[in-house]
């Protein structure tokens, strides 16, 4: 989906890419992703890597990097890359280290993830400096208040939303801090 407000059409998108469930949850109540689907076939890892090809930097929440970072990075040390399905596997990974990723945040100043810059300043200038600069796309993956926050300040203009099959009734949402409503315009729909 894209987003309608014509004062993001400027210089690079910002586009997301985010699971959630078909009752508008990205996680839990405690954190919980135990309803995502794992089991990928062929079809939707061509469309996430056909989406990341037009994309040269990741955002990041704070709190999501930790873990996103270390995932990836633990799928790169995995030496046994015989099989199909780890073969994969490592190539995106070492797709999601090699990206530049901006990390936000108001808490820390220094840190030792591998190619990775801080933004600390305020949020909307940080995103407009982003998207003024030369090169491809951004894609964001989170965290959850970090996406709540850009989806407020009407940053994001392409929402890729995988909606697994499960629904799961209350949890973590994003959209429910918005103050008013926001206009999308469905650009394509694929079932996988």
């Amino acid at each position: 989906m894209s987003n309608e407000s014509k004062s993001l059409s400027a210089g690079r998108k910002l586009k997301l890419q985010v699971q959630m469930t078909i009752d508008g949850f990205v996680a839990g109540p405690n954190g919980e992703l135990n309803w995502l689907t794992w089991n990928w076939g062929d079809d939707i890892k061509k469309y996430v890597n056909e989406l990341h090809d037009s994309v040269d930097t990741i955002l990041l929440g704070r709190k999501m990097t930790d873990g996103f970072i270390s995932h990836w990075l633990s799928v790169i040390e995995n030496k046994d890359v015989s099989s199909k399905e780890l073969s994969e596997n490592y190539e995106f990974a070492k797709r999601m280290i090699d990206i530049p990723k901006v990390v936000f945040t108001k808490t820390i100043k220094k840190h030792n993830w591998v190619n990775t810059s801080l933004a600390t300043g305020d949020l909307t200038e940080e995103i407009k400096n982003l998207k003024e600069k030369s090169g491809k796309d951004i894609i964001v993956y989170g965290g959850a208040r970090f996406v709540s926050s850009l989806i407020k300040n009407n940053l994001i203009n392409e929402y890729n939303l995988f909606i697994n099959p499960s629904a799961i009734g209350k949890g973590v949402e994003m959209f429910s801090r918005l103050d008013e409503k926001i206009n999308l315009k469905l650009s394509e729909s694929v079932a996988f």
